[in-house]
Formats: structure tokens, sequence, C-alpha cells
């Protein structure tokens, strides 16, 4: 494996622990930034620095440090623990934390070394590439990676190195609406009609001038309306009535937003349950499980860190999670593999009343990690163990038909 000249980075992984871990993570930006100023072409330090700012939510900041990297170099490599058995090139696109699939944090501790290349649509790679045994296409669904995307079509079909999910055609369908329309007729899984409506459309329904029904057959009051392009709950809300349009809207400042319809899909003691899966090569791995009494359950918001029978249910949950869940599933799990197509994605998804696999959204970009603090959620590390060597296993398999071939 050939050596390479870039300066080694930390990677978000190594910053994410510190992070998790309660560490005073201001000596180590202080001396990040210390390393730039004492050299501007660190491309290394200065995206590190970029990172540790995106991933303690100064995102303005963080995103333009991050261009300054980017203007430096658009190669970045994080080495492997101890010699490496395989190197790794992930396509990736500027942007936030949850712009790409969380490659480094899948990769861990492994003797995986990883090379990442940012792209975006009036830079696609046409040659020159850092020597790799196996390319991963990292970049997720977003209004602002679709160019991206869209501009890769015609150039990873003739990718000189194997590559894994490597269709950005699939990728790019994952919007929410339609990653409803992939799965509108599957029998296993409720993927509830989602729609993209404009403000003043929006503000119709809420005047009693359009029926939710107009737009999504059968179905009423009560819906659940979100900005296009947020995340982790950010603008999401229940509105049980028309007349909770206009006092929603005047909360919110985009101008397109989805709505879908509200499922009740509390279980018999009224508490909330939603599960984050991963599939590898449509095997399906559990992540967690949070445990709310509340409809919009997000793992921090979800009593996990207070409640320790959720805790022990999770546990127990995760333990049995191959035996029971991913069986009772399988048609589902099957049905998510083969329409969205992708060797690598996960889901967040629940238990509806009648028993089907209620679908909330499918992405390549989910955060799935091990650094929950172990005193607490120690019950989590043998099953994330298995999602990255499942993930570390595709790797290798695909990069050896590289090797088989040749």
């Amino acid at each position: 494996m050939s050596a390479t000249p870039l300066k080694p980075s930390l990677g978000m992984a190594a910053l994410a622990r510190m992070i998790f871990a309660g560490q005073d993570i201001q000596p180590v930006f202080a001396e990040l930034v210390a390393r730039a100023d004492a050299d501007p072409t660190d491309a290394a330090a200065i995206m590190d620095a970029a990172t540790l700012l995106l991933m303690t939510g100064d995102r303005e900041n963080g995103l333009s440090v991050q261009a300054q990297a980017l203007g430096v170099s658009r190669l970045y490599w994080r080495p492997a623990a101890g010699t490496p058995s395989l190197r790794v090139l992930a396509i990736s696109a500027p942007g936030d934390t949850m712009a790409n699939t969380p490659i480094d944090f899948l990769l861990e501790g492994s003797d995986i070394e990883l090379v990442t290349i940012y792209v975006d649509a009036a830079n696609v790679p046409t040659g020159g590439l850092p020597d790799h045994d196996v390319a991963f296409l990292a970049i997720g669904e977003s209004e602002a990676n679709q160019p991206i995307l869209e501009a890769l079509a015609p150039i990873l079909p003739h990718w000189p190195r194997p590559l894994i999910n490597g269709d950005p055609a699939r990728i790019a369908e994952l919007t929410r609406d339609g990653v409803c329309a992939l799965l509108a007729d599957a029998p296993a899984v409720i993927a509830p009609p989602t729609a993209r409506l404009s403000r003043a459309l929006l503000t119709e329904i809420g005047a009693g001038v359009v029926a939710v029904d107009d737009l999504l057959p059968g179905c009423g009051f009560p819906v659940i309306a979100r900005p296009i392009g947020s995340h982790a709950g950010t603008g999401l809300e229940k509105l049980d009535e028309a007349a909770a349009v206009a006092g929603y809207l005047a909360g919110q400042a985009a101008e397109t937003f989805y709505v879908s319809p509200f499922v009740d899909y509390s279980g018999p003691d009224g508490l909330f349950r939603k599960q984050r899966i991963a599939l590898v090569e449509g095997r399906p791995f559990i992540c967690h499980m949070a445990i709310s009494p509340r409809w919009m359950v997000h793992y921090l918001n979800a009593d996990m860190l207070e409640n320790a029978e959720n805790r022990a249910e999770e546990a127990r949950f995760m333990a049995g999670f191959d035996a029971d869940f991913a069986v009772r599933h399988a048609a589902a799990f099957a049905s998510l593999s083969e329409r969205i197509g992708l060797d690598y994605f996960a889901v967040d998804c629940a238990e509806a009343k009648d028993g089907r696999l209620l679908l909330f959204e499918a992405d390549v970009a989910m955060i799935v990690h091990a650094m929950d603090p172990t005193d607490l959620f120690a019950y989590k590390q043998a099953p994330m163990r298995k999602v990255m060597a499942a993930f570390q296993d595709l790797l290798r398999r695909r990069a050896a038909t590289r090797s088989s071939a040749a």
C-alpha cells in the first residue's frame, strides 16, 4: 500500500469520543488552531477544527472553517489503528455532520485507514485519485447534495476500484416523500404518504380552502409538518386541526414543508418506542431503541440517561433483536433492502399497533456509533461491535473482488 503525503487527521470518531467522554476540548481546539496558524497549508488541522465546531453546535463557524480547509485540500487521511489492512476512499460532500455517512464511526478502532475526498457539483473526480482498495459513496440525500449526486452519476460507473453504495440515483431517492413512494405498496411496511407543500398551500389548508384529503388521499388531521431540509426534530410539529396551521407557520421561516398523516404508535402502556436499525447488505442490525412518553422520540430527549427502566428495556430488546424483532419483521426488512437497493443504509422505525413496521425515515447518513458511556450503556457494546464488524466485512469482501478480477 503506497505511502500518502497527507498529514493525518484526528477524524470525526476520535473527536466525538472526546466530546462524549466530557473531555475539555478547548486545549485540543487551541492546538489545532495553533497548527493552522503556524502552517496555513495544514488542511488536516483546519478540518479537525471545523469538525469540532460542528460537533459542538457552532454550525456557522464550523462550515466557514471547513470551507477554508477545502480551499487548501480536498483529500483527508485518517490512519488505521495499527498496521493497515485496507484503505477505503470515502466520497463525501461539504456540509455538517449529517451531510455524509459517518463512516469513521463504523471504522473506529479498526485496522482500516480512511481517505476522504470531498466533491461538489463543480468538482467531481475524473482522475488523479489516491490509491485505495475500495470506495464508498458517503454522500447523503439532502437538497444541497442533490446536484452533487447528479454530477457523480456519469462518473461512478467507471470507478477504477470496487464501489459500495455506488448508485447516486438510489441515494437521491431517499427524500421523505421519495422513501414513502418506494414503500407505498409494501404489505409489511407502513410508510405514511408524504407531500411536499409550499408555504402558500399549507396556508390554504389552515384557512380551510384546501383539504388535507385533496393532497394526501384518505388522510386528514392530525398531520405532521416539518420544514424540508430539517433534522433532529427541528420545526417538527403535530397539527391537530386546521386552526393550528397559522400558529405553526408563524414560527417557521421555511418556504417548503413535508406534511404526512400522524400515526399513533404508542404501546399499551402509552409509551412510544422508536428503533434505529442499520441494514448491511439487507441484514438488519439494531443500533438503539428510544422510549418516551412523547410521540416525537429522539434518543437524546427520551430519558434514556435518567431512566434505568428504559435502559433495561432497551438492553432486553437489543439482546433479543435477532431472534425476535428481526424475525417478526423479516418481510419488511426484505422490502426495504430490495426497494432502496443500497449496500448500506439505516432506518428509524417503530412497531405499529397492527404489528407492521412503521417507517419514519431511511437514509445513508444516520449517526451509528459505539460511544455511549459504558457505565450506563454497557449492553450496547456487543450489538454495536456486530454492526461495525458487518460493515467492515462488507468493505473487505468487496475489496477482494478487485484482487480476484486482477
